[in-house]
Protein backbone atom coordinates (compact mmCIF):
# COMPACT_ATOMS: atom_id res chain seq x y z
CA UNK A 1 0.00 0.00 0.00
CA UNK A 2 1.22 3.20 -1.09
CA UNK A 3 0.34 6.23 0.54
CA UNK A 4 0.57 10.10 0.36
CA UNK A 5 3.33 10.24 3.16
CA UNK A 6 3.15 14.14 2.57
CA UNK A 7 -0.52 13.32 4.72
CA UNK A 8 0.39 10.99 7.23
CA UNK A 9 1.56 11.89 10.75
CA UNK A 10 3.47 8.90 11.46
CA UNK A 11 5.62 6.68 9.18
CA UNK A 12 6.71 3.03 9.82
CA UNK A 13 8.91 0.49 8.64
CA UNK A 14 8.14 -2.94 8.84
CA UNK A 15 11.85 -4.64 8.75
CA UNK A 16 12.10 -8.26 8.61
CA UNK A 17 15.39 -9.29 8.76
CA UNK A 18 15.42 -12.07 6.15
CA UNK A 19 15.56 -12.08 2.52
CA UNK A 20 11.97 -11.35 0.78
CA UNK A 21 11.09 -14.94 0.00
CA UNK A 22 11.03 -15.67 3.66
CA UNK A 23 9.47 -12.61 5.16
CA UNK A 24 6.86 -12.28 2.63
CA UNK A 25 5.69 -15.73 3.74
CA UNK A 26 4.96 -14.35 7.63
CA UNK A 27 1.78 -14.12 8.81
CA UNK A 28 2.75 -11.63 11.69
CA UNK A 29 4.55 -8.80 8.75
CA UNK A 30 0.98 -9.03 7.33
CA UNK A 31 -1.34 -8.34 10.17
CA UNK A 32 0.89 -5.74 10.98
CA UNK A 33 0.83 -4.48 7.75
CA UNK A 34 -2.68 -4.36 8.38
CA UNK A 35 -2.93 -3.15 11.15
CA UNK A 36 -1.29 -0.07 10.90
CA UNK A 37 -2.84 0.98 7.49
CA UNK A 38 -5.61 0.74 8.85
CA UNK A 39 -5.19 4.21 9.72
CA UNK A 40 -5.32 7.07 7.42
CA UNK A 41 -2.66 9.22 9.88
CA UNK A 42 -0.03 6.00 9.52
CA UNK A 43 2.18 4.47 6.54
CA UNK A 44 3.80 1.33 7.20
CA UNK A 45 6.08 0.17 4.89
CA UNK A 46 8.37 -3.36 4.03
CA UNK A 47 12.01 -3.52 4.20
CA UNK A 48 13.49 -6.83 4.23
CA UNK A 49 17.58 -7.90 4.45
CA UNK A 50 19.00 -7.56 0.95
CA UNK A 51 20.65 -10.31 -0.50
CA UNK A 52 24.59 -10.86 -0.71
CA UNK A 53 25.05 -9.03 -4.39
CA UNK A 54 22.31 -6.66 -3.78
CA UNK A 55 23.70 -5.66 -0.29
CA UNK A 56 27.03 -5.12 -2.24
CA UNK A 57 25.29 -2.57 -4.44
CA UNK A 58 24.45 -1.10 -2.09
CA UNK A 59 27.39 -0.58 -0.48
CA UNK A 60 29.25 0.66 -3.58
CA UNK A 61 26.98 3.30 -4.98
CA UNK A 62 26.23 4.33 -1.21
CA UNK A 63 22.49 4.11 -1.37
CA UNK A 64 20.54 3.80 1.68
CA UNK A 65 18.61 0.49 2.27
CA UNK A 66 15.05 1.50 1.25
CA UNK A 67 11.54 0.78 1.89
CA UNK A 68 9.61 -1.05 -0.83
CA UNK A 69 6.52 0.97 -1.16
CA UNK A 70 7.84 4.40 -0.96
CA UNK A 71 11.52 3.55 -1.43
CA UNK A 72 12.19 5.65 1.74
CA UNK A 73 15.54 5.21 3.50
CA UNK A 74 15.39 3.10 6.42
CA UNK A 75 16.69 6.32 8.76
CA UNK A 76 13.66 8.67 7.66
CA UNK A 77 11.06 6.65 9.18
CA UNK A 78 9.55 7.39 12.53
CA UNK A 79 9.67 4.28 13.33
CA UNK A 80 11.64 1.17 12.59
CA UNK A 81 9.98 -2.27 13.98
CA UNK A 82 11.99 -5.67 13.47
CA UNK A 83 10.42 -8.66 13.51
CA UNK A 84 12.92 -11.37 15.77
CA UNK A 85 11.21 -14.81 14.22
CA UNK A 86 15.38 -16.54 14.94
CA UNK A 87 18.53 -15.91 16.65
CA UNK A 88 20.71 -16.22 13.73
CA UNK A 89 19.05 -12.97 12.47
CA UNK A 90 20.62 -10.91 14.91
CA UNK A 91 22.84 -9.65 12.89
CA UNK A 92 20.68 -8.78 10.03
CA UNK A 93 19.14 -6.43 12.46
CA UNK A 94 22.56 -4.82 12.88
CA UNK A 95 23.30 -4.88 8.79
CA UNK A 96 20.18 -3.49 7.95
CA UNK A 97 20.46 -0.95 10.70
CA UNK A 98 23.59 0.23 8.66
CA UNK A 99 22.73 0.09 5.45
CA UNK A 100 19.83 2.06 6.66
CA UNK A 101 22.03 4.89 8.37
CA UNK A 102 20.40 4.37 11.31
CA UNK A 103 22.72 5.01 14.71
CA UNK A 104 23.31 1.08 15.58
CA UNK A 105 23.75 2.40 19.18
CA UNK A 106 20.25 3.03 20.54
CA UNK A 107 22.50 5.43 22.80
CA UNK A 108 23.73 7.48 19.62
CA UNK A 109 20.49 8.13 18.79
CA UNK A 110 19.23 11.58 18.89
CA UNK A 111 16.01 14.09 18.61
CA UNK A 112 15.32 12.66 14.94
CA UNK A 113 16.28 9.64 14.51
CA UNK A 114 13.54 6.65 13.86
CA UNK A 115 12.62 4.29 16.77
CA UNK A 116 13.86 1.12 16.65
CA UNK A 117 11.55 -1.36 18.27
CA UNK A 118 11.50 -5.34 18.07
CA UNK A 119 9.06 -7.70 19.02
CA UNK A 120 8.08 -11.48 18.25
CA UNK A 121 8.92 -14.92 19.83
CA UNK A 122 12.73 -13.98 20.63
CA UNK A 123 11.29 -10.73 22.04
CA UNK A 124 10.71 -12.91 25.25
CA UNK A 125 14.74 -12.42 25.78
CA UNK A 126 15.93 -9.57 24.09
CA UNK A 127 18.64 -8.67 26.30
CA UNK A 128 21.11 -9.74 23.30
CA UNK A 129 20.14 -6.95 21.51
CA UNK A 130 19.07 -4.52 24.28
CA UNK A 131 21.82 -1.85 23.41
CA UNK A 132 20.30 -1.52 19.87
CA UNK A 133 16.86 -1.50 20.56
CA UNK A 134 14.74 1.79 22.06
CA UNK A 135 11.76 -0.30 23.01
CA UNK A 136 10.54 -4.01 22.66
CA UNK A 137 7.04 -5.56 22.58
CA UNK A 138 5.93 -8.57 24.19
CA UNK A 139 3.72 -10.76 23.28
CA UNK A 140 0.72 -9.91 20.35
CA UNK A 141 1.61 -7.35 18.36
CA UNK A 142 -1.72 -6.26 16.65
CA UNK A 143 -2.28 -5.37 20.56
CA UNK A 144 0.25 -3.12 20.46
CA UNK A 145 1.09 -1.51 17.17
CA UNK A 146 -1.40 1.33 17.39
CA UNK A 147 -0.32 2.22 21.27
CA UNK A 148 2.76 2.56 20.23
CA UNK A 149 2.28 4.06 17.48
CA UNK A 150 -0.15 7.31 19.15
CA UNK A 151 2.17 7.53 21.71
CA UNK A 152 4.71 8.48 19.33
CA UNK A 153 2.85 10.91 17.28
CA UNK A 154 2.02 12.91 20.44
CA UNK A 155 5.37 12.86 22.09
CA UNK A 156 6.71 14.45 18.60
CA UNK A 157 4.69 16.41 17.63
CA UNK A 158 5.04 17.95 21.40
CA UNK A 159 8.78 17.78 20.91
CA UNK A 160 9.19 15.61 23.84
CA UNK A 161 13.17 14.75 24.57
CA UNK A 162 13.52 11.28 23.42
CA UNK A 163 14.36 9.78 26.95
CA UNK A 164 10.87 11.01 27.71
CA UNK A 165 9.01 9.50 24.86
CA UNK A 166 10.72 6.14 26.26
CA UNK A 167 9.69 6.44 29.43
CA UNK A 168 6.29 7.58 27.86
CA UNK A 169 6.37 4.13 26.02
CA UNK A 170 7.39 2.22 29.01
CA UNK A 171 3.83 2.95 30.50
CA UNK A 172 2.51 1.03 27.41
CA UNK A 173 1.60 -2.52 28.74
CA UNK A 174 3.57 -5.40 26.72
CA UNK A 175 6.61 -2.57 26.12
CA UNK A 176 9.85 -2.91 27.49
CA UNK A 177 12.20 -0.29 27.24
CA UNK A 178 15.93 -1.53 27.77
CA UNK A 179 17.81 1.51 28.44
CA UNK A 180 15.06 1.88 31.67
CA UNK A 181 16.84 -1.29 32.92
CA UNK A 182 20.25 -1.83 34.55
CA UNK A 183 21.88 -5.09 34.06
CA UNK A 184 24.17 -6.67 36.86
CA UNK A 185 27.20 -8.94 37.34
CA UNK A 186 29.15 -11.06 39.58
CA UNK A 187 32.15 -11.39 38.12
CA UNK A 188 31.24 -12.60 34.47
CA UNK A 189 27.71 -13.96 36.07
CA UNK A 190 24.58 -12.34 35.10
CA UNK A 191 23.38 -11.42 38.74
CA UNK A 192 19.96 -9.72 37.61
CA UNK A 193 18.92 -6.77 36.36
CA UNK A 194 17.53 -3.31 38.04
CA UNK A 195 14.41 -0.75 36.89
CA UNK A 196 15.38 2.79 36.72
CA UNK A 197 13.25 5.98 36.44
CA UNK A 198 10.08 4.52 38.13
CA UNK A 199 10.09 1.83 35.12
CA UNK A 200 7.85 -1.60 35.71
CA UNK A 201 9.42 -4.18 38.02
CA UNK A 202 7.74 -6.84 35.03
CA UNK A 203 7.03 -6.18 31.86
CA UNK A 204 4.29 -8.24 31.28
CA UNK A 205 3.18 -9.90 27.74
CA UNK A 206 0.10 -8.62 25.76
CA UNK A 207 -2.56 -10.96 24.63
CA UNK A 208 -5.42 -10.98 22.24
CA UNK A 209 -8.23 -12.55 23.72
CA UNK A 210 -10.71 -12.72 21.10
CA UNK A 211 -9.16 -14.05 17.87
CA UNK A 212 -12.91 -13.56 16.01
CA UNK A 213 -12.51 -9.06 16.55
CA UNK A 214 -8.47 -9.30 15.93
CA UNK A 215 -7.84 -7.78 12.73
CA UNK A 216 -6.87 -10.04 9.79
CA UNK A 217 -5.53 -9.44 6.51
CA UNK A 218 -8.15 -10.81 3.91
CA UNK A 219 -6.36 -9.10 1.40
CA UNK A 220 -2.76 -9.20 1.51
CA UNK A 221 -0.35 -8.42 -0.83
CA UNK A 222 0.73 -10.68 -2.41
CA UNK A 223 4.34 -11.49 -4.01
CA UNK A 224 5.60 -10.58 -7.44
CA UNK A 225 7.96 -13.93 -7.01
CA UNK A 226 7.46 -17.19 -5.59
CA UNK A 227 7.77 -17.29 -1.71
CA UNK A 228 8.59 -20.38 1.04
CA UNK A 229 5.18 -20.48 1.89
CA UNK A 230 2.79 -18.86 -1.38
CA UNK A 231 -0.40 -19.74 -0.37
CA UNK A 232 -3.24 -17.91 1.45
CA UNK A 233 -2.50 -18.63 5.48
CA UNK A 234 -5.28 -18.53 7.51
CA UNK A 235 -4.59 -18.71 11.65
CA UNK A 236 -7.53 -20.67 12.89
CA UNK A 237 -6.30 -20.84 16.32
CA UNK A 238 -3.43 -19.57 18.99
CA UNK A 239 -1.72 -20.83 21.40
CA UNK A 240 -1.37 -24.35 22.11
CA UNK A 241 -1.54 -26.80 25.77
CA UNK A 242 -0.48 -29.99 24.37
CA UNK A 243 3.20 -28.87 27.23
CA UNK A 244 5.85 -29.79 25.74
CA UNK A 245 8.50 -29.31 27.87
CA UNK A 246 11.16 -28.19 25.27
CA UNK A 247 8.50 -25.52 23.20
CA UNK A 248 8.88 -22.26 23.11
CA UNK A 249 5.92 -21.26 21.41
CA UNK A 250 3.62 -24.00 23.35
CA UNK A 251 5.39 -22.24 26.45
CA UNK A 252 4.88 -18.26 25.71
CA UNK A 253 1.32 -18.35 23.25
CA UNK A 254 -0.62 -19.59 25.86
CA UNK A 255 -3.59 -19.40 26.35
CA UNK A 256 -5.42 -21.40 23.32
CA UNK A 257 -7.81 -18.63 21.73
CA UNK A 258 -9.68 -20.00 18.37
CA UNK A 259 -11.66 -18.02 15.74
CA UNK A 260 -15.12 -19.20 14.94
CA UNK A 261 -15.95 -21.49 12.21
CA UNK A 262 -18.19 -18.95 10.92
CA UNK A 263 -15.47 -16.11 11.04
CA UNK A 264 -12.85 -18.33 9.27
CA UNK A 265 -15.42 -19.43 6.24
CA UNK A 266 -15.65 -16.05 5.59
CA UNK A 267 -11.89 -14.65 5.61
CA UNK A 268 -10.96 -17.74 4.10
CA UNK A 269 -13.72 -16.50 0.76
CA UNK A 270 -12.40 -13.51 1.14
CA UNK A 271 -8.74 -13.89 0.77
CA UNK A 272 -8.69 -16.41 -2.44
CA UNK A 273 -10.95 -14.02 -3.87
CA UNK A 274 -8.45 -11.10 -3.65
CA UNK A 275 -5.45 -13.18 -3.89
CA UNK A 276 -5.84 -15.50 -6.49
CA UNK A 277 -4.47 -18.07 -4.62
CA UNK A 278 -5.82 -21.96 -4.94
CA UNK A 279 -4.73 -22.77 -1.05
CA UNK A 280 -5.39 -22.27 1.81
CA UNK A 281 -3.38 -23.46 4.86
CA UNK A 282 -4.61 -23.68 7.85
CA UNK A 283 -2.04 -22.30 10.74
CA UNK A 284 -2.16 -23.01 14.63
CA UNK A 285 0.54 -24.97 16.57
CA UNK A 286 -1.29 -27.93 16.69
CA UNK A 287 -3.98 -27.30 13.85
CA UNK A 288 -6.03 -30.79 14.57
CA UNK A 289 -6.32 -29.45 18.25
CA UNK A 290 -9.43 -26.97 17.20
CA UNK A 291 -12.32 -28.11 18.64
CA UNK A 292 -14.20 -28.04 15.32
CA UNK A 293 -11.50 -29.01 12.78
CA UNK A 294 -13.71 -31.74 11.48
CA UNK A 295 -16.81 -29.22 10.70
CA UNK A 296 -14.43 -26.25 9.93
CA UNK A 297 -12.22 -28.30 7.18
CA UNK A 298 -16.41 -29.41 5.83
CA UNK A 299 -17.41 -26.00 5.67
CA UNK A 300 -14.36 -25.01 3.35
CA UNK A 301 -14.76 -27.67 1.17
CA UNK A 302 -18.17 -27.22 0.93
CA UNK A 303 -17.18 -23.25 0.27
CA UNK A 304 -15.08 -24.15 -2.21
CA UNK A 305 -16.17 -27.08 -4.20
CA UNK A 306 -15.12 -27.13 -7.86
CA UNK A 307 -12.91 -24.10 -7.60
CA UNK A 308 -10.39 -26.49 -7.48
CA UNK A 309 -8.87 -24.70 -4.07
CA UNK A 310 -7.14 -27.13 -2.07
CA UNK A 311 -6.59 -27.12 1.87
CA UNK A 312 -3.51 -27.94 3.68
CA UNK A 313 -3.01 -29.08 7.60
CA UNK A 314 0.76 -28.34 8.07
CA UNK A 315 0.56 -28.64 11.96
CA UNK A 316 -0.64 -32.42 12.52
CA UNK A 317 -1.21 -34.64 15.65
CA UNK A 318 0.98 -37.75 15.24
CA UNK A 319 -2.30 -40.01 15.16
CA UNK A 320 -4.23 -41.87 12.98
CA UNK A 321 -7.35 -39.15 13.07
CA UNK A 322 -5.09 -36.66 11.61
CA UNK A 323 -3.71 -38.94 8.91
CA UNK A 324 -7.26 -39.38 8.34
CA UNK A 325 -8.21 -36.01 8.29
CA UNK A 326 -5.41 -34.81 6.11
CA UNK A 327 -6.61 -37.30 3.51
CA UNK A 328 -10.55 -36.20 3.67
CA UNK A 329 -9.13 -32.14 2.89
CA UNK A 330 -6.76 -33.84 -0.44
CA UNK A 331 -9.61 -33.78 -2.90
CA UNK A 332 -8.10 -31.03 -5.02
CA UNK A 333 -4.26 -32.00 -4.72
CA UNK A 334 -2.62 -34.14 -2.02
CA UNK A 335 -0.08 -32.12 0.58
CA UNK A 336 2.81 -34.28 2.50
CA UNK A 337 2.31 -36.06 6.23
CA UNK A 338 4.52 -34.80 8.59
CA UNK A 339 4.84 -36.38 11.67
CA UNK A 340 6.94 -35.27 14.30
CA UNK A 341 7.74 -37.98 16.54
CA UNK A 342 10.15 -35.88 18.08
CA UNK A 343 12.03 -38.86 20.39
CA UNK A 344 12.76 -42.47 19.29
CA UNK A 345 12.16 -43.99 22.32
CA UNK A 346 8.68 -44.01 24.52
CA UNK A 347 11.15 -43.12 27.85
CA UNK A 348 12.49 -40.10 26.27
CA UNK A 349 8.93 -39.04 24.83
CA UNK A 350 7.31 -38.77 28.42
CA UNK A 351 10.91 -36.82 29.75
CA UNK A 352 9.59 -34.08 27.14
CA UNK A 353 6.17 -34.58 27.26
CA UNK A 354 4.96 -35.81 23.63
CA UNK A 355 2.13 -37.65 24.68
CA UNK A 356 2.53 -40.09 21.70
CA UNK A 357 3.69 -44.04 21.98
CA UNK A 358 4.93 -46.22 19.60
CA UNK A 359 1.58 -47.38 18.47
CA UNK A 360 0.38 -43.81 17.95
CA UNK A 361 3.34 -43.96 15.35
CA UNK A 362 2.67 -47.07 13.87
CA UNK A 363 -1.25 -46.22 13.58
CA UNK A 364 -0.58 -42.94 11.65
CA UNK A 365 2.15 -44.61 9.45
CA UNK A 366 -0.80 -47.34 8.21
CA UNK A 367 -3.03 -44.71 8.12
CA UNK A 368 -1.06 -42.49 5.64
CA UNK A 369 0.33 -45.78 3.31
CA UNK A 370 -3.27 -47.12 3.09
CA UNK A 371 -4.23 -43.75 1.97
CA UNK A 372 -1.71 -43.74 -0.54
CA UNK A 373 0.94 -41.44 0.42
CA UNK A 374 4.23 -42.66 -0.74
CA UNK A 375 6.36 -40.32 1.18
CA UNK A 376 6.33 -39.41 5.66
CA UNK A 377 8.36 -36.77 6.75
CA UNK A 378 9.87 -37.53 10.43
CA UNK A 379 11.11 -34.91 12.67
CA UNK A 380 13.43 -35.59 15.45
CA UNK A 381 15.54 -34.16 18.19
CA UNK A 382 18.91 -35.29 19.71
CA UNK A 383 20.61 -33.76 22.58
CA UNK A 384 17.46 -33.63 24.46
CA UNK A 385 17.52 -33.44 28.16
CA UNK A 386 18.49 -36.99 29.84
CA UNK A 387 19.25 -38.31 26.32
CA UNK A 388 20.99 -42.01 26.47
CA UNK A 389 22.65 -43.35 23.24
CA UNK A 390 19.92 -45.76 22.98
CA UNK A 391 17.49 -43.30 22.95
CA UNK A 392 19.49 -41.68 19.75
CA UNK A 393 19.30 -45.57 18.29
CA UNK A 394 15.79 -45.36 18.86
CA UNK A 395 15.11 -42.92 16.46
CA UNK A 396 16.83 -45.44 13.00
CA UNK A 397 14.80 -47.95 15.28
CA UNK A 398 11.43 -46.41 14.49
CA UNK A 399 12.16 -44.61 10.94
CA UNK A 400 13.00 -48.52 9.81
CA UNK A 401 9.87 -49.63 11.45
CA UNK A 402 8.29 -47.51 9.51
CA UNK A 403 9.99 -48.57 6.44
CA UNK A 404 8.85 -51.84 7.02
CA UNK A 405 5.45 -50.99 7.13
CA UNK A 406 5.51 -48.82 3.67
CA UNK A 407 6.84 -52.11 2.25
CA UNK A 408 4.43 -54.37 3.77
CA UNK A 409 1.71 -52.08 2.09
CA UNK A 410 3.36 -51.60 -1.26
CA UNK A 411 4.62 -47.86 -0.93
CA UNK A 412 7.77 -48.85 -1.11
CA UNK A 413 7.47 -50.02 -4.67
CA UNK A 414 6.81 -46.32 -5.67
CA UNK A 415 10.15 -44.33 -3.93
CA UNK A 416 11.56 -43.10 -1.23
CA UNK A 417 8.96 -43.81 2.10
CA UNK A 418 10.83 -41.27 4.81
CA UNK A 419 12.09 -37.90 4.94
CA UNK A 420 13.60 -37.73 8.26
CA UNK A 421 14.81 -33.86 9.68
CA UNK A 422 16.61 -34.64 12.37
CA UNK A 423 17.37 -31.14 14.89
CA UNK A 424 19.87 -30.37 17.76
CA UNK A 425 18.08 -29.80 21.69
CA UNK A 426 18.21 -26.01 21.91
CA UNK A 427 16.88 -24.57 25.43
CA UNK A 428 14.95 -21.87 25.18
CA UNK A 429 14.07 -18.98 28.10
CA UNK A 430 10.26 -19.31 29.20
CA UNK A 431 10.16 -23.25 29.03
CA UNK A 432 10.80 -26.21 31.49
CA UNK A 433 14.34 -26.85 29.78
CA UNK A 434 15.47 -22.97 30.28
CA UNK A 435 17.86 -24.55 33.05
CA UNK A 436 19.13 -27.34 30.84
CA UNK A 437 22.62 -27.66 29.37
CA UNK A 438 23.03 -27.89 25.53
CA UNK A 439 25.75 -30.83 24.33
CA UNK A 440 28.83 -30.12 22.93
CA UNK A 441 28.69 -29.82 19.42
CA UNK A 442 31.40 -32.75 19.01
CA UNK A 443 29.17 -35.07 20.66
CA UNK A 444 26.07 -33.61 18.52
CA UNK A 445 27.75 -34.74 15.85
CA UNK A 446 28.73 -38.37 17.25
CA UNK A 447 24.95 -38.79 17.79
CA UNK A 448 24.29 -37.53 14.37
CA UNK A 449 26.92 -40.21 12.98
CA UNK A 450 24.79 -42.85 15.29
CA UNK A 451 21.50 -41.91 13.59
CA UNK A 452 23.31 -41.66 9.99
CA UNK A 453 25.23 -45.01 10.35
CA UNK A 454 22.14 -46.74 11.26
CA UNK A 455 19.77 -45.54 8.50
CA UNK A 456 22.07 -46.42 5.14
CA UNK A 457 18.85 -47.43 3.17
CA UNK A 458 17.58 -45.39 -0.31
CA UNK A 459 14.05 -45.92 1.34
CA UNK A 460 15.60 -42.85 4.10
CA UNK A 461 16.50 -39.59 3.38
CA UNK A 462 18.51 -37.84 5.87
CA UNK A 463 18.94 -34.11 6.68
CA UNK A 464 20.14 -32.62 9.79
CA UNK A 465 20.82 -29.35 11.29
CA UNK A 466 24.50 -27.21 11.42
CA UNK A 467 25.61 -28.02 15.09
CA UNK A 468 27.20 -24.95 15.09
CA UNK A 469 24.20 -22.93 13.87
CA UNK A 470 22.49 -24.76 16.81
CA UNK A 471 25.42 -23.88 19.42
CA UNK A 472 25.22 -20.26 18.10
CA UNK A 473 21.39 -20.19 18.48
CA UNK A 474 21.84 -21.45 22.21
CA UNK A 475 24.08 -18.93 22.95
CA UNK A 476 22.17 -15.98 21.89
CA UNK A 477 18.55 -17.58 23.23
CA UNK A 478 19.50 -17.39 26.70
CA UNK A 479 22.24 -14.58 26.31
CA UNK A 480 22.92 -11.09 28.03
CA UNK A 481 24.04 -7.81 27.85
CA UNK A 482 27.26 -9.03 27.00
CA UNK A 483 26.56 -10.67 23.94
CA UNK A 484 25.87 -7.17 22.30
CA UNK A 485 29.76 -6.56 21.86
CA UNK A 486 29.72 -10.17 20.15
CA UNK A 487 27.29 -8.63 17.79
CA UNK A 488 29.36 -5.70 17.62
CA UNK A 489 32.46 -7.76 16.57
CA UNK A 490 30.35 -9.65 13.85
CA UNK A 491 29.21 -7.22 11.94
CA UNK A 492 32.99 -5.85 11.89
CA UNK A 493 33.51 -8.82 10.55
CA UNK A 494 30.85 -8.49 7.57
CA UNK A 495 28.76 -11.91 9.46
CA UNK A 496 25.21 -11.46 8.85
CA UNK A 497 22.49 -13.88 6.87
CA UNK A 498 24.13 -16.71 9.47
CA UNK A 499 20.62 -18.70 9.04
CA UNK A 500 21.93 -19.09 5.75
CA UNK A 501 23.96 -22.79 5.72
CA UNK A 502 26.32 -21.37 2.59
CA UNK A 503 26.66 -18.13 4.06
CA UNK A 504 27.68 -19.38 8.44
CA UNK A 505 30.95 -19.08 9.03
CA UNK A 506 31.89 -20.30 12.59
CA UNK A 507 35.39 -19.78 12.29
CA UNK A 508 34.47 -15.61 11.90
CA UNK A 509 31.64 -16.35 14.53
CA UNK A 510 34.86 -17.59 17.05
CA UNK A 511 36.58 -14.94 16.23
CA UNK A 512 34.12 -11.90 17.30
CA UNK A 513 33.79 -13.75 21.04
CA UNK A 514 37.20 -13.83 21.08
CA UNK A 515 37.37 -10.15 20.40
CA UNK A 516 34.53 -9.54 22.62
CA UNK A 517 36.27 -11.17 25.71
CA UNK A 518 33.30 -13.33 25.85
CA UNK A 519 33.28 -17.23 26.61
CA UNK A 520 30.84 -18.99 24.66
CA UNK A 521 30.61 -22.05 26.71
CA UNK A 522 29.37 -19.90 29.47
CA UNK A 523 26.13 -19.61 27.91
CA UNK A 524 25.48 -23.51 27.07
CA UNK A 525 25.95 -25.21 30.71
CA UNK A 526 23.15 -26.10 33.12
CA UNK A 527 22.21 -23.00 35.34
CA UNK A 528 20.88 -23.71 38.56
CA UNK A 529 17.50 -23.38 39.69
CA UNK A 530 17.82 -20.36 42.25
CA UNK A 531 20.50 -18.69 39.77
CA UNK A 532 18.90 -15.40 37.96
CA UNK A 533 18.05 -15.09 34.54
CA UNK A 534 18.63 -12.70 32.02
CA UNK A 535 14.85 -12.24 31.23
CA UNK A 536 12.96 -13.16 34.60
CA UNK A 537 11.50 -9.32 34.60
CA UNK A 538 10.14 -10.15 31.45
CA UNK A 539 6.96 -12.27 31.70
CA UNK A 540 4.61 -14.76 28.91
CA UNK A 541 2.14 -15.61 31.22
CA UNK A 542 3.80 -18.81 32.58
CA UNK A 543 4.95 -18.94 36.02
CA UNK A 544 8.62 -19.93 36.92
CA UNK A 545 7.18 -22.14 39.57
CA UNK A 546 5.14 -24.09 37.04
CA UNK A 547 8.47 -24.59 34.83
CA UNK A 548 9.97 -25.57 37.75
CA UNK A 549 7.72 -28.30 38.27
CA UNK A 550 7.92 -29.52 34.96
CA UNK A 551 11.45 -29.76 34.84
CA UNK A 552 11.67 -31.83 37.97
CA UNK A 553 8.60 -33.80 36.07
CA UNK A 554 10.62 -34.40 33.29
CA UNK A 555 14.00 -35.22 35.36
CA UNK A 556 11.31 -38.17 36.92
CA UNK A 557 10.19 -39.25 33.40
CA UNK A 558 6.78 -37.64 34.53
CA UNK A 559 3.90 -36.54 31.41
CA UNK A 560 1.50 -33.82 32.31
CA UNK A 561 -1.97 -34.03 31.19
CA UNK A 562 -3.14 -31.67 28.46
CA UNK A 563 -5.54 -28.80 30.35
CA UNK A 564 -8.08 -28.87 27.80
CA UNK A 565 -8.85 -31.90 28.19
CA UNK A 566 -7.67 -32.75 31.53
CA UNK A 567 -7.62 -30.84 34.90
CA UNK A 568 -5.62 -27.13 35.38
CA UNK A 569 -2.03 -27.97 35.35
CA UNK A 570 -1.79 -23.99 37.14
CA UNK A 571 0.60 -22.65 34.53
CA UNK A 572 -0.25 -19.21 35.64
CA UNK A 573 -1.64 -18.35 32.77
CA UNK A 574 -4.66 -16.34 33.46
CA UNK A 575 -7.74 -18.38 31.14
CA UNK A 576 -10.49 -17.40 33.48
CA UNK A 577 -10.27 -13.62 32.68
CA UNK A 578 -9.81 -14.68 29.11
CA UNK A 579 -13.82 -16.60 29.67
CA UNK A 580 -14.79 -13.83 31.31
CA UNK A 581 -13.78 -11.94 28.70
CA UNK A 582 -15.54 -14.15 25.79
CA UNK A 583 -18.82 -13.42 27.71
Amino acid sequence: MRKDLSRVRLTFALCFPDVYEVGMSHVGLRILYHVLNSRPEIAAERVFMPWVDFEQLLRKTATPLFSLENKLPLRSFDIVGFSLQYELTYTNVLAMLELGGVPVLAAERGKDDPLVIAGGPCATNPEPLAPFLDAVVLGDGEEVALDLAQATIEGRERGLPRRDLLRRLADIPGVYVPSLYRAHYDGSRFAGVEPLDGAPQRVVRRIVLDLDAAPFPSAPVVPFVETIHDRVALEIARGCTQGCRFCHAGATYRPVRERSRGVLRRLARESVDSTGYDEISLLSLSTTDYSEIEALCDDLLEEFSGEQVSISLPSLRVDAFSVGLCERVSRVRRSGITLAAEAGTQRLRDVINKRVTDDDIERAACAAFDAGYQQIKLYFMIGLPTEREEDVLGIAETVRRIVRLGRERGAGRRGVIANVSVASFVPKPHTPFQWEAQLPPEELERRQRLVIDNLRTRAVKLSWHDVQQSRLEAIFARGDRRLAQVLLEARRLGLRLDGWTDLFNPGAWEEAFARAGVAPEEYLGEREEDQPLPWDHLSCGVSKDFLLRERRRALAGEPTPDCRRGPCVACGVDCEHLRRADL
